[in-house]
């Protein structure tokens, strides 16, 4: 039960945000601060307990943003897309609804995930990176020659005004995310404390030394491809029915990316909470410098943030308490 204390009083505190909070725009900040922070948690899993720095999270973001306006698209005109003799069994199946997209986005991001993974994790260090950041590009031009999903002038993706027993279609957006959110920090928790966590470590810390010693690690890093693919794949899927219009400049916008790598970074990429934390610390900053100065300055300040925590404490905010911590003890 100690384990999961903290995810519980996450939980505990995120749930009575809508029965305090009645503003839209409050809303709509969390939302994309979940959705963010969803990611992040995603990318946590290669980038920190394994070491394996991904700069293709837009690709694996846009991936689930678009595979939810292409169920949505076939849903909205299943004629134009199956013959005749399928229209009576599709009609039972489409449109679908917001969770199973999110759910499909997942499965086929994490599948993406999976062959990214066998095709570039025998590269190490900036050889990675750069391959990654490769997917990434390539995704981006096929999605912008892709016209079925609107292609380079984007699509609509009209969501209700609302839902039956939640009100607003935001407050919805806000439960799903919420939902998705706890459940990543629940299989974070549960990775750092197995077998799989400490694999993961034995990666990060020296890879030679563990293949030395018999870990696979082939293996385990596909596992982590697979699952961070799946977090960012369904961080993205609800992201057409939040902004209402999806073009391949704002699922692929550098504002995602950076924030995606920032939050675990600031916040501490070797535990569960440290995307969580830095979350919360850039969303919060990011809505003062949006409301008081302009969000152009946005990403001025992460990269001003992104850069101090390299520099002074490059384990993170957690890392910085658990060394004072240690410190008070002696």
């Amino acid at each position: 039960m100690k384990t999961f204390a903290p995810v519980i009083l996450v939980v505990a505190v995120l749930a009575i945000v809508p029965l305090v909070v009645q503003s839209n725009v409050t809303l709509n900040f969390l939302v994309v601060a979940l959705m963010i922070a969803l990611a992040g948690q995603g990318w946590n899993i290669l980038g920190g307990y394994c070491g394996y720095v991904n700069f293709g999270s837009a690709g694996f973001f846009a991936i689930g943003a678009y595979t939810a306006v292409c169920l949505y698209t076939i849903g909205q005109s299943p004629e134009e897309i199956f013959p005749e003799s399928l229209l009576g069994p599709m009609s039972w199946i489409f449109p679908l609804s917001v969770p199973t997209i999110m759910v499909i986005a997942g499965v086929i991001a994490g599948l993406v995930g999976l062959g990214t993974g066998y095709l570039t994790l025998r590269l190490r260090g900036v050889f990675f990176a750069i391959a990654t950041l490769a997917l990434a590009v390539v995704l981006q031009t096929l999605i912008v020659n892709w016209s079925f999903v609107g292609g380079s002038r984007g699509a609509y993706v009209i969501p209700p005004n609302t839902v039956p027993l939640l009100g607003p279609y935001i407050q919805y957006l806000f439960v799903l995310m919420l939902i998705l959110v706890v459940v990543s920090l629940t299989l974070a928790r549960l990775i750092e404390r197995s077998r799989l966590g400490f694999g993961f470590a034995t990666i990060r810390d020296d890879e030679l030394a563990a293949e030395a010693c018999g870990v696979p690690t082939l293996k385990l890093k596909l596992i982590a491809t697979v699952l961070s693919g799946a977090l960012m794949g369904m961080a993205g899927a609800p992201f057409p029915f939040y902004i209402g219009y999806t073009e391949p400049g704002s699922v692929f916008d550098l504002g995602y990316a950076v924030n995606t790598i920032a939050m675990p970074m600031i916040g501490g990429t070797t535990s569960w909470a440290g995307p969580l934390i830095g979350a919360v610390l850039l969303g919060t900053l990011q809505q003062v410098v949006t409301v008081t100065i302009s969000s152009v300055a946005n990403l001025l300040i992460v990269g001003l943030l992104l850069i101090g925590f390299v520099i002074v404490a490059p384990s993170g905010i957690v890392g910085l308490w658990d060394s004072f911590i240690r410190r008070a003890k002696r």
